[in-house]
């Protein structure tokens, strides 16, 4: 006798969370009771009932339970919950505006960018192909991240999520810095964090693109290749830009600079100062609200990056390709939009 559609969804269980709802659209591991155990005991100390935080856009209650059950569908290891919890963290905090960054017409998505330890701990790559597939650390604690902004604060496309076109990032979206081949201090050191800390930041960001330049050995013609690339971030009229933004150097692209004595600051100034437009303060938006001075040069020209500090420098990828990647960013928390916070991993 044919089976029935219905027979088949309720004797699996991979297709009955399709049903449910709770899925990003790949299957997901279900979520046994055994399994969620085993995640939540990579967190002791964490009761199963504690609650992380409230997550809009739904104001969803995040426990550490309920965390754990969607890190266990996303298909991590127990020794990811730890790094998980720590994101989620990020994810309720109000200066992060998750519930904006939800619902935006934008295409943006939570950037998890992690320091320290715990990268080599758990297997998280920083190497070649460091923003790609094929790791599944970084795959699926972004993957989780995603499933909890779904599931307990109900962001779902042709739901409350309408992005006009979204971008793969919505699915898992998570870089490494590597710090072992950055000429420089490590991220989260910058923020405040000890170097033998290991933390989490999460950065509201929008799709990336790779910048090429083979040819620039010295640190001014680079980053003169980059900053122009950099002035067309969502459009070549949006100056000043309304949003933070990440630039991953390579490791040969940082050499180049470090190579001239420039730190990650003098690469943020130079940008800040040199990537101008000679026209008034507008924005795709229309002219930005108040302070126009600041992005204002002395000869008139406007900026496109707010300060030196909306542009945060990274160090990800393969040591060999003289090739970065621009992350924009969505709007700034000061026009009611997303600032990047990070949080201390606890992994004892």
């Amino acid at each position: 006798m044919a089976t029935t559609q219905s027979e088949v969804v309720e004797d699996d269980p991979i297709e009955l969370l399709f049903q449910r709802g709770v899925t990003d659209g790949l299957p997901v591991v279900p979520p046994t009771r055994e399994r969620v155990d085993r995640m939540l005991a990579a967190a002791p100390g964490r009761r199963r009932d504690e609650l992380i935080g409230v997550l809009g856009p739904q104001m969803g209650r995040a426990t550490v339970e309920k965390v754990a059950i969607n890190a266990v569908m996303a298909g991590c290891k127990p020794e990811y919950f730890p790094v998980v919890l720590a994101g989620v963290e990020a994810l309720c905090d109000a200066a992060f505006c998750a519930h904006g960054l939800s619902i935006t017409l934008m295409s943006g998505a939570p950037l998890a960018i992690i320091n320290g330890p715990v990268r080599n701990r758990i297997g998280l790559n920083s190497g070649h192909n460091a923003l790609g597939h094929g790791f599944r650390a970084n795959a699926t604690i972004g993957r989780a991240l995603r499933l909890v902004t779904m599931n307990i604060g109900g962001a779902r496309p042709h739901g409350v999520t309408k992005a006009t076109l979204g971008h793969p990032g919505q699915y898992s979206f998570l870089v490494a810095e590597y710090e072992e081949a950055s000429p420089w201090e490590p991220f989260h050191v910058q923020r405040g964090f000890r170097k033998a800390d290991s933390v989490i930041t999460l950065f509201g960001g929008t799709g990336f693109f790779q910048i090429v330049d083979f040819a620039s050995n010295t640190a001014e013609k680079l980053l003169s290749t980059i900053g122009g690339t950099m002035g067309c971030i969502n459009s070549y009229r949006e100056y000043p830009l309304m949003s933070d933004t990440v630039l991953v150097l390579s490791p040969e692209h940082a050499a180049t600079i470090a190579r001239d004595g420039w730190s990650k600051r003098d690469v943020s100034n130079y940008l800040y100062e040199t990537v101008v437009r000679q026209q008034p303060p507008q924005g795709i938006l229309g002219p930005p609200r108040g302070r126009v001075a600041r992005w204002t040069t002395a000869e008139g020209a406007t900026r496109k990056f707010r300060s030196p500090e909306s542009i945060i420098v990274l160090v990800a990828g393969g040591t060999a390709g003289r090739l970065s990647a621009v992350i924009p960013g969505w709007v700034s928390e000061e026009l009611a939009g997303s600032s990047p916070v990070s949080k201390l991993i606890r992994l004892e």
